[in-house]
């Protein structure tokens, strides 16, 4: 009970937390049954949902700094593809001598490109407990010294987004380069186990899908007790009059930083994730578009509302799925007009469109 404190007075988010329940439920039972059943979900069908939470998880960070804080973040992508690789490091420590080469300390790619002995950032990585630590202190400690000396020199607005977007700019171009130890442009894949346990197994994907459930609750309670906090309060003023905040004795930039880092930890732990369930991390997922469609997820469910973020990222990435195959081409299009869309008609996303509804 102490968890689902932060819910009370939050409709919305009871709400989801019920519907989030209830699909972790269903898909158990669903995935458990016989193969001949009509209601049975295949392994991809479960896995593919286990994506879409992983993303809701990416979302509702982004709507922390941006619904909540006023900071368009164009680079959160980064922060999803930092966690991600540092899980992508531990999994593929845990090929050993079964990988292509039979070497039980380098992965394959490195001794394809002839190297002689793990880098010293590889060191720790065959343990589990490291591996998440990493997947939080590197997101973290970035977002950290960005908002450090982005905050402190007081960028906002525009400006700010540009420069979260030429990060993750950099981020990209700088791992496609093989001599940083990444596997360069195909990146960390044909990852085994994870835990001891076989990714390819039935169970695995299924025990994956439910982690992302949990830890995606985890997540929304966490910012929603954030956004209901004093921290919060403060924060939505900064949004709303920052230079008023800052008159009455706010050290605004410390609050920026707090949450921007927060936020960034998040979206590492949301990366983590999905990379076992898709079995593969590359310097793709740092492209600019990827951060600009958490944008528009954040945007098409409503901003501010956490939930609306969940239901976006969820709504949005199902048509994608669909769009892309039927018509592959013309997914770009789609998600451009939708943006457009959604900022004439809909400026509070899907959410504000049902609260205005009801209000009526």
């Amino acid at each position: 009970m102490f968890l689902l404190r932060p819910l009370k007075g939050d409709r919305g988010g009871q709400i989801f937390v019920a519907l989030l329940v209830a699909l972790v439920i269903a898909v158990t039972v669903m995935a458990n049954l016989p193969q001949e059943n009509p209601l049975h979900l295949s392994s991809y069908t479960v896995t593919l949902l286990g994506k879409y939470l992983t993303y809701a998880l990416l979302a509702v960070a982004l709507d922390l700094v941006w619904g909540y804080l006023g900071i368009l973040s164009l680079g959160h992508a980064a922060f999803f593809a930092l966690g991600g690789y540092a899980m992508g490091m531990y999994l593929m420590r845990q090929i050993g001598d079964r990988g292509v080469y039979g070497n039980p300390e380098l992965p394959d790619f490195m001794v394809f490109l002839n190297w002689h002995e793990l880098p010293w950032y590889w060191q720790g990585f065959d343990q589990f407990w490291f591996a998440m630590l990493m997947v939080m202190l590197v997101p973290g400690l970035l977002a950290f010294v960005f908002g450090w000396f982005a905050f402190r020199s007081r960028v906002t607005g525009v400006y700010l987004s540009i420069i979260t977007q030429a990060l993750t700019y950099a981020l990209m171009l700088a791992f496609f380069r093989n001599e940083m130890g990444f596997g360069g442009n195909n990146g960390l894949t044909d990852f085994k186990d994870i835990l001891g346990f076989s990714l390819q197994s039935d169970a695995t994907r299924l025990g994956l899908f439910i982690a992302s459930a949990v830890v995606l609750l985890l997540g929304y309670l966490a910012c929603r007790a954030i956004v209901a906090s004093r921290l919060g309060r403060v924060a939505v003023a900064i949004r709303d009059a920052e230079s008023r905040a800052r008159f009455v004795g706010y050290r605004v930039e410390l609050f920026k930083l707090a949450i921007f880092t927060f936020s960034a930890v998040l979206a590492g732990i949301a990366g983590a994730l999905y990379v076992p369930q898709v079995g593969i991390i590359n310097p793709s997922e740092f492209q600019p578009l990827n951060s600009i469609e958490v944008v528009v997820w954040v945007a098409v469910g409503g901003r501010a509302t956490l939930y609306g973020a969940v239901l976006g990222a969820v709504g949005v990435n199902y048509a994608k799925t669909w769009l892309t195959g039927v018509l592959p081409d013309a997914w770009l299009f789609a998600l451009g007009a939708l943006f457009v869309l959604v900022t004439l008609f809909l400026p509070r996303g899907v959410v504000g469109l049902l609260r205005r509804e009801k209000e009526q």
